[in-house]
């Protein structure tokens, strides 16, 4: 009752008896469809951000990546490669105790949020995030320095992501942790990851890396909606199969520590053709495109 008195008294004037509740009288020069200034800061709380909000946001958040130290770049790019393998364990466990029908890729691929989920939230560095995050800067300043930042932070970051995948898929393989039936689910899924010709895996890993970018820009205004908008983007990646070259390179290494796959097949088959399509779409179709728009507004 407190809280809708102090509501009714912000709103409304009382008159002299205190009998009858009266609106505020308009101001000279106002009319009446004029907002309170309460009003007012509740339209500006429901208007949605504006691109160069946005842009800003994730501009501030790539320049200070970019400062970031190397040694704290590499343990949370490691930490990302572990926590991307969360997607291999939690698809092939759905995907090893359901049976085979045709809905069952729609059920197993919900897992492959997982790693996502975990990587994002716990605000560790993913390289398909840093290919949207960081190239704003760039593309800002357009100078040498940065480019040179840019690079440093890529290679650093990917090669991090890399040997925590590495390390996971290891782990899984040798300690034992897990039954035959999930072990052959996880063989499964990383057959399907190099199943595909080399241009085929390039073009399908723009689409994969353009979602993922697309959801990067999407987080300044999504607030308590996060997890949400990571769960949908992510699933449609899964669902579609699509290449991640973090999420991938979990499923793909696993191959290569069971014995099942070489090194050059994990570079030519799947590391060298995703990366390529990953870039590209988060670069050319995300970061230049969304950069692009704000520019001209200016």
């Amino acid at each position: 009752m407190l809280g809708i008195t102090n509501y009714c008294r912000d709103s409304l004037r009382l008159s002299p008896s205190n009998k009858q509740l009266k609106p505020e009288p308009i101001q000279e020069g106002e009319s009446a469809a004029e907002l309170t200034q309460t009003e007012k800061r509740q339209a500006r709380e429901r208007t949605a951000l504006r691109a160069a909000v946005i842009h800003e946001a994730i501009r501030a958040e790539g320049e200070g990546e970019l400062r970031r130290p190397v040694t704290a770049l590499i343990w949370s790019g490691v930490a990302a490669g572990l926590s991307m393998g969360l997607s291999l364990v939690a698809t092939g466990v759905l995907r090893a105790h359901l049976p085979y029908t045709s809905w069952r890729p729609l059920v197993v691929n919900l897992g492959y949020s997982v790693g996502f989920l975990t990587v994002i939230l716990g605000r560790q560095q993913l390289f398909t995030e840093n290919t949207l995050t960081v190239i704003l800067p760039l593309l800002t300043r357009r100078d040498s320095e940065t480019l040179r930042k840019v690079i440093r932070l890529w290679v650093v970051v990917l090669a991090a992501n890399l040997v925590g995948a590495f390390l996971f898929a290891w782990g899984v393989s040798a300690s034992g942790a897990f039954d035959e039936s999930t072990l052959a689910a996880f063989h499964e899924i990383g057959m399907i990851s190099v199943s595909e010709p080399f241009f085929t895996s390039v073009f399908r890993a723009v689409f994969a890396g353009w979602i993922i970018a697309t959801m990067v820009w999407m987080m300044p205004a999504a607030d308590s909606s996060r997890p949400a908008i990571i769960i949908v983007m992510t699933y449609l990646v899964g669902i579609a199969q699509l290449p991640h070259v973090i999420a991938g390179a979990a499923e793909v290494l696993y191959l290569v520590v069971s014995g099942s796959l070489s090194w050059a097949g994990f570079f030519g088959r799947f590391l060298v053709p995703t990366l390529i399509g990953n870039v590209a779409g988060g670069v050319a179709l995300v970061a230049f495109f969304n950069h692009a728009q704000v520019v001209t507004e200016e």
